[in-house]
């Protein structure tokens, strides 16, 4: 089976720190795929709250992960610092790519990279709905940075 093949972009503009704890770790003694997935969900939450998002001012607005792609690039293991760095990609009407990158911190060895599909929905009617434009022009000016 062909490896998955994924470029990542120049500039990435959000970036947090996460620790892989004791609970990341599986009975190989590294970072377990699942939980990698675990810690680029934590680095996805403080990405919104960076952004503002949710909005006080529309409540009924919320993601959900459409898809999501990894390629593995080394281990990682109990105690390490992993810098998470994220940036939005390919946009579309209902939401856009949320590109990220995940390097050791301390030696800057790549962990994985990878992109979730992002798309935005109605709490109350759980159907899609368009990007909320002042969400779309914090992305869009995210993309102009770098």
């Amino acid at each position: 089976m062909a490896r998955i093949v994924f470029e990542l972009p120049a500039h990435f503009a959000f970036s947090t720190e996460v620790q892989i704890y004791i609970s990341h770790v599986n009975q190989g003694g590294h970072l377990d795929n699942a939980q990698l997935l675990s810690l680029v969900s934590e680095a996805r939450l403080r990405f919104f709250q960076a952004i503002g998002f949710p909005a006080e001012d529309d409540p009924d607005t919320t993601i959900v992960v459409g898809d999501i792609v990894a390629q593995y690039k080394s281990e990682g293991f109990h105690g390490e610092v992993m810098c998470i760095r994220m940036t939005p990609a390919d946009f579309n009407r209902y939401g856009f790519d949320l590109v990220f990158s995940v390097t050791e911190k301390s030696q800057g060895r790549e962990v994985a990279r990878g992109k979730t599909g992002i798309v935005f929905v109605s709490r109350t009617d759980r159907k899609v709905v368009p990007v909320p434009g002042a969400v779309l022009e914090r992305l869009q000016a995210m993309q102009q940075i770098g």
